[in-house]
């Protein structure tokens, strides 16, 4: 089917990209095309589009700043939706309102700026808040389930606000991965003097630089409980295995670097770490990641 066709001649206010590489926009740099990603404009062409979407039984999938999945390789026989002009970022009655679009840096400078204290813990973490909702992304220091008020989204068929007890929000999870589209969020805002914001921007971001350089999705597993994945691969004399052209980072065993490997060669190597933890150590790490699978 024509998607870019279809969508251009049933609605409007949409940037439509055709061709689109899950290559170009992952941080892992790997994975395969789309024919179409749909951009909406605005709310309403957005609540329209994914509408559309789901009455007709079209499979669509949502990316966000690409920096915590891995896409399949292939075809996606489907439409990929990105929400790049949702970029409002504004102070409200107390709260900061950000569309799923800005970006974490940007959440990050904007509340520093104002003297917001909670968003230091994500210094330098490549995201979208839409994205970090879904992922509810972090460290252990805070999550964004710790600073979210609201959520706007698109769930079962109709645009609707939760509240945070809503989003079924736990260890790097939402609900917002068994489906549906984050559009914003509203933040709580708690004033901090700003010596104190800067202290702690400024060591996230060193924590940060001393992070694998290179082509990753960032911590490919979720830390077990009173334990640490990087910590139980190093031990499994894991880090700095390689397959093929992909590895497992020499400076933090919870990082694959890729070096033109295919998306099945990265998840062939994330399996044979996991499989390896859970026979060496007895624990079952459960990846971080989202994987984009083209199963249409």
């Amino acid at each position: 089917m024509n998607f870019h066709r279809l969508l251009s001649s049933r609605l409007r206010g949409l940037e439509l990209i055709e061709h689109f590489s899950f290559k170009r926009h992952t941080s892992i740099g790997c994975g395969g095309t789309a024919s179409v990603c749909a951009c909406p404009l605005n709310l309403g062409s957005a609540v329209a589009l994914l509408k559309f979407l789901e009455e007709e039984s079209i499979p669509h999938l949502f990316l966000g700043a690409g920096a915590n999945v891995l896409p399949a390789d292939g075809e996606y026989k489907g439409v990929v939706v990105r929400f790049p002009y949702f970029s409002d970022l504004f102070f409200s009655d107390g709260t900061i309102v950000a569309g799923a679009g800005v970006t974490g840096g940007a959440l990050c400078r904007f509340a520093r700026t104002r003297g917001i204290g909670g968003f230091e813990p994500f210094t330098g973490i490549p995201m979208t808040v839409g994205g970090g909702i879904v992922m509810n992304a972090g460290v252990k220091e805070g999550h964004f389930s710790d600073v979210t008020q609201k959520v706007a989204a698109f769930l079962d068929g109709k645009f609707e606000i939760l509240s945070a007890d809503e989003c079924g929000f736990s260890e790097k999870r939402s609900l917002f991965q068994n489906g549906g589209a984050v559009l914003g969020a509203v933040f709580s805002a708690k004033e901090r003097p700003r010596e104190e914001i800067e202290k702690k921007t400024k060591d996230f971001r060193m924590r940060r630089e001393h992070l694998p350089k290179g082509r990753s999705m960032g911590c490919c597993f979720v830390n077990p409980a009173g334990d640490s994945a990087g910590k139980l691969i190093d031990e499994c004399g894991l880090k700095g295995y390689s397959s093929g052209k992909c590895y497992v980072s020499p400076l933090h065993g919870n990082f694959i670097i890729n070096e033109g490997a295919t998306a099945r060669d990265i998840a062939s190597l994330l399996e044979f770490v996991a499989r390896t933890v859970k026979a060496r150590k007895g624990v079952t790490l459960r990846e971080e990641i989202r994987r984009l699978a083209f199963d249409t």
